[in-house]
């Protein structure tokens, strides 16, 4: 049954994370803003909720014996977040002013659409 909630959220999330790209096309940075950073948050949550239900980093520490897809869909939950970080941070500095981080940002924003994609999609293989 936990299977199933985190597979909602998690559909739901990448859901948000793609209305904050409609937003963000459709020049309404402010809601964009507030959209991301809950997506962000959230899925940072669900991943503690994973945590605390099945032991993931218990499991993922175990990559020898891990099957390849769970390996895999590791490395890019991993990457997802670290790539949160970093468009968080350039976010910021967008926010303050520094236009010339725009392309940066707009490229670290595509990677981590197709990161948490990616996520998404391995999650069901698992």
């Amino acid at each position: 049954m936990s299977v199933i909630i985190f597979q909602v959220q998690s559909i739901l999330i990448f859901s948000l994370i793609l209305f904050g790209v409609y937003l963000v096309k459709h020049r309404q940075v402010a809601t964009h803003v507030k959209v991301m950073k809950i997506a962000m948050v959230w899925d940072i949550l669900l991943i503690l909720q994973i945590e605390l239900n099945r032991g993931a980093i218990a499991k993922a520490s175990k990559a020898i014996q891990n099957p390849m897809i769970l390996n895999i869909h590791v490395l890019l939950a991993i990457s997802t977040v670290v790539l949160y970080a970093l468009v968080f941070r350039s976010g910021r500095n967008l926010q303050r002013g520094k236009r010339s981080v725009y392309p940066i940002h707009k490229r670290l924003g595509m990677c981590t659409v197709f990161a948490r994609f990616a996520t998404l999609a391995t999650s069901f293989m698992i």
